[in-house]
């Protein structure tokens, strides 16, 4: 495709945040004790005040995307009824798990199971009793709540850019809210803060991240752990990411995303084959199953008749994360998710990153917890707590090979960094553009590079602790405007439903005169001879066009505000407007298929990657293709499938109105 010479910036959100993110990095790099002081005093506050607050949100989050894909809403697709999905699955995957949380596994593996199991939040540690708990509270932290909350974001601005039209940006969930006031200073400021808590929070994982390169590089290879070694690291990735956020989201992001799957899945097989094999299997089936049949009383527990510090510290951090990180990452999710039903969505994006991530964190912690426990493994938890960057590192120095596989790891590190910086790039982008793409390449760059310059500057100041408290303390507004997104993608579902079970997808041919001989015998003629493109073209001239100009003419005489166009790609398209109301359309349109091998026919044909096709004339409405053919069809007939179509469409908004 054509790149954009010119830009296509917003001025509002681009400048605005602009101003907004200098201004920020300015006062942590000038002022990070005051700002950490700042920042921390709101953090202790929400601890204090509004921690039901994550916990009832989060858990109305995770029951909300449970509950669309098992009611009748599951098999909308977030897009027209005939889109497909641009990715196949395991594409699809590797980019969830890769933008999602790919280099937190890295980071807290072995860390966080290790942490719990020596300092739990109530009892006494390093006992078997310990080793449960610490991987319970493992999973409830990185198992189906995080990826709710990613899915709900990616859900509701999937389905109202896809399937209604709007821009890709934040903005649009609010549509169902405000309506179009999203254009204007409300969707403006909505749109700003997604850019600014991307922009900072990448930038802060990025500061806070290369530390586990930098130390994974000092044990293998005696590499200084400094400031200035750590720079040098934050410009190659930064360089890395901007050249793959340049090549675009099918080359770069998506490469490197597999790349990084597979690299993932044989570190993971490694562990598991050269660790204790059957302890980590059995621990895997158990630890589920407790998760699993806890899952209520732990996503309840605030410790509320046991008061520690130990829930601010961990789980409310983990959900003020997931909530700041869910715009970027939710609006990635949904750029890639096109095409897929709701069921497939909450399917793909809860149940299988959460399961592999389950599966991750107990090879990798239970195996860690199995040498401290039983194997007598000196120096593995005093490593661990002492620096936590180093747990992975320490703990591959007991399997073979371990210098390749810490080798290994640190690539994925760097990899795992290289994909959420150029993704956090096409995602700032995108907001700053209003959801319009394609975008000029000097615009992704812009991105990517400010997030290693943020990066950079915040860790010459030591300002990166300051920033990462501001970014969790932002995710308490953004959790109640998130509220109301879901109120809104009820409302709009409850209406897509209805609409969808008053409009019958089968054809109901109700013709203004009755069938002649001959037109059935025309229909019955390309049932089985299969017509070509020109044939199609042909009858959307001679045939389709009359009959829509026909019902224009009338309708016109009657007042109604209706257009007839016959487009550049072929298709016939009838809009009527409504004021007030979405306009009904109805198009028919040549679409190809390839031609069974069952054909009593023979020919020449267009081909299709090679082979021999045919085309039909294909019914599509506003909500998408309708997967029928009018080949054949006398005008008539087609003005009678045209009213009754338009019948239903007025059924739809009697009965919602």
């Amino acid at each position: 495709m054509q790149e954009n010479s010119s830009s296509t910036l917003n001025p509002p959100v681009f400048f605005s945040s602009a101003v907004l993110i200098i201004a920020l990095v300015l006062y942590s790099v000038l002022l990070p004790a005051n700002a950490q002081a700042v920042f921390s005093a709101i953090q202790s506050w929400i601890i204090t005040n509004a921690s039901w607050v994550y916990i009832l949100a989060v858990a109305m989050i995770l029951l909300t995307v449970v509950s669309l894909a098992v009611s009748r809403f599951g098999n909308i697709k977030l897009g027209p009824d005939h889109s497909e999905p641009d990715y196949s699955r395991a594409t699809w995957f590797a980019m969830l798990f890769s933008a999602g949380m790919g280099i937190g596994l890295m980071f807290f593996g072995v860390a966080e199971p290790v942490m719990h199991f020596l300092d739990p939040p109530t009892g006494e540690g390093g006992t078997a009793a310990a080793a449960r708990e610490a991987m319970k509270i493992t999973f409830f932290h990185w198992g189906l709540h995080a990826w709710a909350i990613y899915a709900i974001v990616a859900l509701v601005l999937a389905y109202f850019s896809y399937r209604h039209g709007l821009p890709l940006t934040l903005r649009s969930a609010l549509f169902p809210l405000i309506g179009d006031r999203i254009y204007g200073p409300i969707g403006h400021a909505v749109d700003i803060f997604a850019i600014i808590s991307t922009v900072l929070g990448v930038a802060t994982s990025l500061g806070l991240g290369v530390s586990q390169i930098n130390t994974g590089l000092n044990h293998l290879y005696g590499l200084p752990i400094s400031i200035p070694v750590q720079i040098g690291l934050i410009a190659i990735t930064t360089a890395l990411a901007t050249v793959s956020v340049v090549t675009g989201l099918d080359k770069g992001v998506r490469r490197l995303s597999e790349i990084n799957l597979t690299l993932a899945v044989i570190l993971l097989t490694v562990v598991l084959l050269t660790g204790p094999t059957v302890f980590i299997l059995t621990t895997f089936v158990q630890n589920t199953g407790g998760y699993i049949s806890n899952l209520v009383s732990t996503t309840f527990n605030l410790y509320a008749y046991e008061p520690n510090d130990w829930i601010g510290g961990w789980t409310l951090f983990y959900w003020g994360w997931w909530l700041a990180w869910s715009p970027f990452v939710g609006l990635f999710i949904a750029r890639i998710s096109r095409g897929r039903t709701i069921r497939e969505f909450v399917t793909g994006v809860l149940l299988v990153p959460t399961a592999f991530t389950l599966l991750w964190m107990t090879v990798f912690g239970d195996t860690a917890i199995h040498m401290i426990l039983w194997g007598e493994i000196e120096g593995l938890a005093q490593a661990i707590e002492m620096n936590s960057a180093l747990a992975l590192f320490a703990f591959l120095e007991h399997f073979p090979f371990a210098s390749v596989l810490s080798m290994v790891a640190i690539l994925m590190v760097v990899v795992f960094f290289i994909t959420s910086a150029d993704s956090g790039a096409l995602v700032v982008d995108m907001l700053a553009s209003g959801g319009r793409e394609p975008t000029p390449v000097w615009q992704r760059m812009f991105w990517a590079i400010s997030m290693g310059v943020v990066a950079i500057a915040l860790l010459l100041a030591d300002g990166l602790t300051a920033l990462q408290t501001a970014t969790i303390a932002s995710a308490l507004p953004f959790t109640i405007a998130l509220m109301f997104s879901v109120v809104g993608l009820f409302k709009a579902l409850q209406l897509d439903a209805t609409k969808r079970e008053l409009q019958h997808r089968a054809p109901q041919t109700s013709p203004v005169a009755p069938a002649s001989s001959g037109s059935w015998r025309r229909r019955l003629r390309n049932l089985v001879r299969f017509p070509d493109e020109q044939q199609v073209d042909q009858f959307l001239n001679e045939v389709v066009l009359p009959a829509c100009e026909a019902v224009s003419e009338e309708l016109g005489a009657e007042g109604y505000i209706i257009r007839v166009q016959r487009g550049e790609d072929q298709r016939v398209r009838l809009e009527i407007d409504h004021q007030g109301e979405a306009e009904f359309v109805y198009e028919v349109r040549p679409r190809p298929y390839l031609k069974p091998n069952f054909t009593a026919t023979g020919g020449e044909s267009p081909a299709i990657d090679g082979e021999q096709s045919y085309y039909r004339a294909e019914v599509y409405l506003k909500e998408g293709g309708q997967n029928y053919d009018l080949m054949g069809w006398t005008r008539d007939e087609i003005i009678g499938d045209i009213l009754d179509q338009y019948e239903k469409y007025l059924h739809f908004l009697h009965v919602v109105r």
